[in-house]
């Protein structure tokens, strides 16, 4: 049987940031990431990696005020992306969760492709700042990208003392996550009581 192919393409401008992106969910992990800040480059690196997806966005921020709408709506973004390229979500999985170490760190990710955004990242960061990303902007841009992906969200650290350490391994733990959730089962139904997502 063939199966749909799962990509999507996402312009958004605005006076904030203007971003280009493309996605393919069954891709082999490759990505080209230019948001202008290095720390979520790589972040973001990560998560296309470990969840397997393709990933292309090229995003111009207004960085001279601050790194926070580049952060937000490179989220938005990717989050849209998922699911306009999961359709109807026929035939997934929809529930997928991970838990990833990076030496003394170690999270937790769950998600819930129900159609219901909602998120709740925990992140105890300490410090201000990680490779010109605002720490605080880290659990936003996993809060964000669920919002717009019409999925429920955990995450959560078990351990951990580094905070570059803390940030990848929920990023890692969230891309494990949506890998699983992503997979295609074979089914022709869509998983939910309701008959839809």
């Amino acid at each position: 049987m063939n199966m749909p192919t799962r990509t999507a393409k996402i312009s958004r401008a605005t006076n904030e940031t203007q971003i280009e992106l493309t996605l393919d969910l069954d891709g082999s992990g490759t990505s080209q990431i230019a948001t202008g800040i290095g720390f979520l480059d790589h972040l973001l690196t990560s998560l296309s990696r470990h969840a397997r997806f393709d990933l292309l966005l090229d995003c111009r921020g207004d960085l001279h005020v601050d790194d926070h709408h580049t952060a937000e709506d490179s989220g938005i973004v990717i989050g849209q992306a998922i699911d306009k390229a999961l359709g109807n979500r026929t035939g997934i999985a929809r529930f997928g969760y991970a838990y990833a170490p990076l030496d003394e760190a170690l999270a937790r990710a769950v998600i819930d492709l129900s159609g219901r955004p909602g998120a709740w990242v925990e992140l105890p960061l300490q410090r201000e700042s990680l490779g010109g990303l605002s720490c605080e902007n880290i659990p936003h841009v996993l809060s964000s990208m669920a919002t717009a992906a019409r999925a429920t969200l955990h995450v959560d650290l078990i351990r951990g003392t580094n905070d570059h350490h803390i940030a990848e391994s929920a990023f890692k733990a969230v891309a494990l996550a949506l890998k699983m959730a992503v997979t295609q089962t074979g089914s022709d139904i869509v998983p939910s009581t309701k008959g839809t997502l």
